[in-house]
């Protein structure tokens, strides 16, 4: 191939690469002034009584959270680290018009809901929590490697006293903490396995095409993970 040809193929690249980041762009734009419908809040609260309209909107609040490291998370699985969002997802799916408009917008694709699961045990984490917690940092700009806080996908079930809810420590050996024993160690689930980068895919290339498909091996989408069935 000869130079012009190369610098042809390079142009058509950076076209391509411009027009993706001004989608996401233009997506998270949406999500970020999206109003979702009471009623969500409504049926949350109908299942936890004890949460008041100001706590009902923090849930909300880790609703677009999540839709929007589902969106940085370029078509890879993402878990649910949190039960009381979840539910919310769940009432939001059932408005399924408003649902599927909104996913096409915000997301470029309709978000299935999946079932979800647990970390496999309090410090061994799969690469789907990996990613959520990686990416809930990113948002919330928390360091994932040191954090000195929970991102709220991870800490509102516990500020919110959900009952069935996932309880996430920082340190699961500090003897001080409520969790002590219990719950979920969010300390182990950043980089201790060797993952790198924010897709939880050690083969990512982060390159100048990071944005582009899903090398990563996973599948699907976002869905599945912590946070009820």
């Amino acid at each position: 191939m000869d130079f012009e040809g190369i610098i042809f193929l390079l142009l058509v690249g950076l076209f391509i690469y411009v027009l993706y980041k001004m989608k996401q762009k233009s997506q998270l734009a949406y999500l970020e002034s999206y109003r979702f419908n009471s009623a969500i809040g409504k049926k949350v609260q109908q299942k936890y009584p004890h949460l008041t309209d100001k706590q009902i909107e923090l849930v909300i609040d880790g609703l677009r959270d999540y839709f929007y490291i589902c969106n940085k998370a370029k078509r890879r699985m993402v878990s649910m680290p949190s039960q009381v969002v979840d539910i919310a997802w769940h009432e939001f799916i059932l408005f399924t018009r408003a649902y599927k408009s909104f996913s096409s917008k915000a997301l470029g694709r309709f978000l299935h809901h999946t079932p979800t699961e647990a970390m496999r045990s309090p410090t061994l984490a799969q690469n789907g929590i990996k990613r959520a917690w990686r990416l809930a940092c990113e948002r919330s700009n928390v360091n994932s490697a040191t954090p000195s806080k929970l991102p709220l996908l991870f800490a509102i079930d516990s500020l919110l006293n959900i009952e069935d809810g996932f309880k996430y420590s920082l340190n699961c050996k500090d003897k001080s903490s409520q969790f002590y024993g219990d719950g979920f160690c969010a300390g182990h689930i950043g980089c201790a396995s060797g993952c790198a980068g924010s897709s939880g895919s050690s083969s990512d290339s982060g390159g100048f095409f990071s944005g582009f498909g899903d090398s990563s091996g996973d599948s699907g989408g976002c869905g599945g993970g912590c946070g009820g069935s």
